[in-house]
């Protein structure tokens, strides 16, 4: 045998061993997709690439070879994740609105291979979940414009669902009409009461009349079925490309740092997270009515080494006059630090529940 024939014959054999790793490395990903699925995450995870990528490459001596390597890595990686995609397109994504709100936009960049389900309100896409008619919901959680979303901070609290995956979707608020709508033709605009409000001076100065709606794609629906070339919407550009509008007036809201957060709620808290940089977590918790409870809290979680990103109170619906608190924090709930933080709390604390982990 020549020295061919004995290259190619250690190639076979260590390509057979390929083989046999690859299928065990994909059925590994299938389960990493399901716990993926089950707690509503992203399929790309960069921190976790580039931690495998820095590992796995450290193994390689010769430096040449590496930068292939290198290379090899991410190619499988881009496979597992296409493999990950496949078995992740059946999830059910509920939201509230119609097809192209912000809601459905947002769970679209959360989840761009899902089914994406419709309810009317944020309760009902919500209790969606809860009863296991759907995977996950995407509900906003604030506006930089408008504060807090009450009811979706409420449902929260005395909930089951928990966060495990936020993102923010910058508002961009556009004027929407039929084809060869000119501007001189709107007399009205229907849009949702914040969209409204956010466009007051560009209202203000063409005078027009204004309508409030539920949401902002049902104004942007309305007008596509509408007759009346006089009535615009006021909405999204992904909402005049979904019903076949034109954008008339781009960017009239007059705040340009107008941003939304949205939560993934999914019926399990991803525990994933420990150790990794840029970890966040989200508690509600009530304090003992007794003097400076709230106080030693605070200062409980503080002493601990976790930074506070916010702190809201929100009125308890069953008990006039109480109320339960909603916080933001930075740092590693499942650390041994997070632990006995929590510990700590549970002294203080009546109800102390953690909501949500993700990245950011």
């Amino acid at each position: 045998m020549n020295k061919l024939d004995d290259a190619r014959k250690k190639i076979n054999l260590i390509d057979e061993q390929i083989a046999k790793l690859f299928e065990e490395r994909m059925n590994a990903s299938k389960a990493v997709a399901e716990y993926k699925l089950e707690h509503g995450l992203p399929i790309f995870d960069g921190n976790r690439e580039n931690e495998v990528i820095k590992r796995n490459s450290a193994l390689i001596e010769d430096e040449t070879i590496k930068e292939y390597y290198i290379s090899f890595l991410k190619e499988t990686m881009n496979i597992s994740k296409k493999y990950q995609s496949r078995i992740i397109e059946g999830i059910k994504v509920a939201y509230s609105g119609v097809e192209g709100a912000f809601a459905y936009i947002a769970a679209k960049k959360m989840f761009p291979n899902a089914t994406y389900v419709s309810y009317h309100d944020f309760e009902e896409a919500y209790k969606s979940v809860e009863k296991g008619l759907c995977d996950v919901c995407v509900l906003p959680l604030e506006n930089s414009f408008a504060g807090e979303v009450g009811v979706v901070m409420d449902l929260l609290f005395s909930g089951s669902l928990y966060i495990n995956q936020v993102i923010e979707l910058e508002v961009v608020q556009n004027l929407l009409a039929k084809s060869g709508t000119t501007l001189s033709d709107i007399k009205k605009v229907i849009s949702h009461q914040q969209a409204i409000n956010q466009c007051a001076q560009f209202i203000n100065k063409h005078k027009f009349e204004t309508s409030e709606v539920e949401n902002t794609a049902l104004a942007a629906q309305m007008v596509s079925k509408s007759l009346d070339k006089n009535i615009a919407a006021i909405a999204s550009s992904d909402t005049a490309e979904l019903y076949g509008l034109e954008v008339i007036e781009s960017n009239i809201n007059e705040k340009r740092n107008n941003t939304t957060r949205f939560g993934a709620f999914t019926r399990c808290l991803n525990n994933t997270n420990k150790n990794q940089m840029n970890s966040q977590f989200i508690l509600v918790f009530t304090v003992k009515n007794e003097a400076g409870a709230l106080a030693k809290t605070l200062n409980i979680i503080g002493s601990y080494g976790f930074n506070m990103r916010s702190l809201r109170s929100r009125p308890m619906k069953e008990l006039l006059w109480n109320y339960y608190f909603y916080a933001e924090l930075e740092g590693d709930i499942n650390s041994n630090n997070g632990i006995e933080m929590l510990r700590a709390l549970q002294v203080f604390c009546d109800k102390l529940k953690i909501v949500g982990t993700y990245t950011i």
